[in-house]
């Protein structure tokens, strides 16, 4: 379902938020303004950033977390659980396809409850009329299962060290080990597998810490079609 063309961005520019957007908006007109948009990338490489300034550019769109679909601790793997076994995500990612992802696709309404971190359980219920244009934002967002129901795809990134630091700064310290031990490894090796930097329209680099009237500024880092 991903739309590309000659149209390059080129490696190593400021990329334009606000050109990108108005690019959805056009290749959505023969949709009845209808598109999916996944902003995928590694923990605090700036992908809840990106998608608001999206949002802001494109306001018809609702703004979908993955990090909703975190899955409640009774249900989530172990990690750890099996001496050399691989790191798994946490998350829900067939509630992700099944609620939101298919049936957006298909003109269909969205339905989805949003997991409480809080209380660790799943709480307040979203629902959304069809047609409604969707930014589907976080790590795993656009994994080789769901990738052919998005129209758009970009991949932020950002230097290790400096994710950790955002992270922490965000968390607490005590997010540390989680970080370190769980989510970090899952998502280098999701990232491994699956590349869905290789499959998006532009991989963005957040590494310079730059602001300008949308807040935390992007580069490019390759070549990639995009319309």
């Amino acid at each position: 379902m991903a739309e590309t063309s000659s149209g390059d961005f080129e490696p190593d520019a400021l990329f334009d938020v606000a050109a990108y957007a108005a690019r959805v908006r056009a290749g959505a007109e023969g949709r009845g303004g209808h598109f999916l948009l996944g902003v995928d990338g590694p923990g605090a490489s700036g992908k809840s950033t990106l998608a608001g300034q999206l949002a802001r550019h494109l306001p018809e769109a609702h703004v979908v977390h993955v990090d909703d679909f975190y899955l409640p601790g009774a249900d989530r793997p172990r990690p750890g659980a099996q001496p050399g076994a691989p790191v798994v995500p946490g998350f829900d990612l067939r509630r992700l396809r099944e609620q939101v992802l298919a049936p957006a696709a298909g003109g269909e309404p969205v339905a989805y409850e949003r997991y409480d971190w809080g209380s660790d359980r799943l709480g307040e219920r979203v629902e959304l009329p069809a047609g409604t244009p969707l930014i589907v934002e976080g790590v795993y967002s656009t994994h080789l299962a769901a990738r052919a129901f998005y129209h758009h795809r970009l991949f932020c990134r950002a230097a290790r060290a400096l994710r950790l630091r955002r992270g922490l700064a965000r968390d607490g310290a005590a997010a540390e080990p989680r970080w370190t031990g769980e989510w970090m490894p899952a998502e280098d090796a999701y990232v491994a597998a699956e590349r869905p930097d290789l499959a998006a329209d532009a991989v963005l680099s957040s590494d310079r810490e730059a602001a300008g009237e949308d807040g935390p500024r992007y580069w490019n880092t390759g070549r990639r079609n995009v319309r």
